[in-house]
């Protein structure tokens, strides 16, 4: 995967991140960087991502998050092909029972 998308500002937004603490904190940031929409179309390709590691179908997954099957798709290759980051989170998030 191509790294030219990462420069000094990327590596800003990474740090603001991780410099949150609660999960409060992370709804007011995301809430003053984004849209609603964005926020949520992120949530959903998590979710995605889930049902695709826990096995689910694609009609499976689109009936439960409403997410299109190029959605999905482009989820799964992400999983198969991607940094990690998605396996990463969610064996975390299992790690804290969430």
């Amino acid at each position: 995967m191509s790294e030219k998308w990462k420069d000094s500002l990327t590596d800003q937004l990474c740090k603001a991140i991780l410099s949150l603490k609660t999960v409060e904190e992370v709804y007011n940031f995301l809430e003053d960087i984004a849209t609603i929409g964005e926020i949520r179309a992120l949530a959903q390709r998590l979710e995605v991502a889930k049902l695709l590691s826990e096995g689910l179908t694609y009609p499976q997954i689109a009936q439960q998050t409403g997410a299109s099957t190029a959605t999905i798709s482009r989820v799964k290759k992400f999983l198969e092909y991607g940094a990690d980051g998605y396996r990463l989170v969610l064996e975390r998030l299992k790690e804290q029972g969430a």
